[in-house]
């Protein structure tokens, strides 16, 4: 017996929805090729697939990955032995990210150390001004 079984689809609108994006994201990422709905007519149909890889998409562009990496990542899997290599490939990349992340964390706490250098000095000069002015 034969079944046919539909798979779900789904359309921009309920995709930017559903991540809290925007259908302009979404078609970028279309016309970067990280993602190729089927067309009916003038509408985009996304499959489940497409709506895993926008899922994946969003995820590394929260970590911070370029849309080139995401692509590079999400390709490896079309390669024989392609989640080992995807896998490996994404430790690096995480650990790389992480990285970067620390170096700014300490970026910031360094800025945060001179505001409040130069925020301490200014007021002890305006309180030094004060009290030279009124005696």
């Amino acid at each position: 017996m034969n079944e046919i079984v539909e798979e779900k689809t789904y359309s921009i609108s309920e995709l930017a929805k559903e991540f809290d994006t925007t259908t302009r994201a979404i078609r970028h990422y279309e016309e970067y090729g990280l993602i190729q709905p089927k067309r009916q007519g003038t509408y985009r149909v996304y499959s489940h697939k497409n709506r895993t890889r926008l899922q994946l998409i969003l995820r590394g562009k929260r970590i911070g990955f370029s849309l080139a990496e995401i692509k590079e990542i999400i390709d490896l899997y079309q390669f024989p032995h392609g989640e080992e290599k995807q896998t490996e490939f994404l430790l690096n990349k995480i650990e790389l990210r992480r990285q970067q992340l620390k170096q700014q964390l300490h970026d910031i706490h360094s800025m945060m150390k001179e505001i409040d250098d130069l925020e301490q000095r200014i007021t002890q000069q305006k309180k030094s001004s004060t009290s030279n002015t009124s005696t």
